[in-house]
């Protein structure tokens, strides 16, 4: 078996950091925050989460080599939610592949990856605004791991208000 390389490793570090930070914003949201959006213009909270899944979907596509811009039907927040773990564990998984990728790892961090990233930091904006702020946290000390991409993930080592 080959072994990974760098940017590959790095890659699906963020990956499952993305899925630490998101399964920690979607916890135990209030009743009706998927509709909730900071002004009228701008994307409620399950859009946000549709948009996710959109992004991390492109993702895996781009890894196979295939660029091409895809937005989902909207869909319930239990779905969209679903969707957008399905989409991680699916890029992770491509990303363990012996295939060559499509688009270089880099590429896919600074667009996809980041813009997710973006994205969860918006739903923690909106946590707020809702009223259910999620606690601050170290994340340095968080047990993140390649590879644990669902919304199942360890505790918390150290939060604070």
């Amino acid at each position: 078996m080959l072994a990974m390389n760098a940017p590959i490793v790095s890659l699906r570090h963020a990956v499952a950091t993305l899925a630490y930070r998101a399964a920690k914003m979607l916890r135990d949201t209030p009743p009706g925050f998927e509709t909730l959006r900071c002004c009228p213009k701008c994307r409620t909270a399950g859009e946000i989460v549709g948009h996710l899944g959109d992004l991390i979907e492109w993702a895996e596509r781009a890894a196979c080599g295939d660029t091409t811009w895809v937005v989902a039907p909207p869909a319930s927040w239990d779905a969209s939610v679903v969707r957008l773990f399905a989409a991680l564990s699916a890029l992770d998984e491509r990303l363990t592949s012996q295939e060559r990728l499509g688009c270089s790892a880099e590429k896919m961090f600074q667009g996809p990856i980041a813009d997710a990233l973006t994205h969860v930091g918006q739903l923690a904006t909106l946590r707020r605004i809702a009223g259910a702020p999620i606690r601050g946290e170290s994340y340095v000390k968080s047990d993140i791991a390649a590879g644990r991409v669902g919304p199942e993930q360890t505790p918390p080592a150290f939060e604070f208000d």
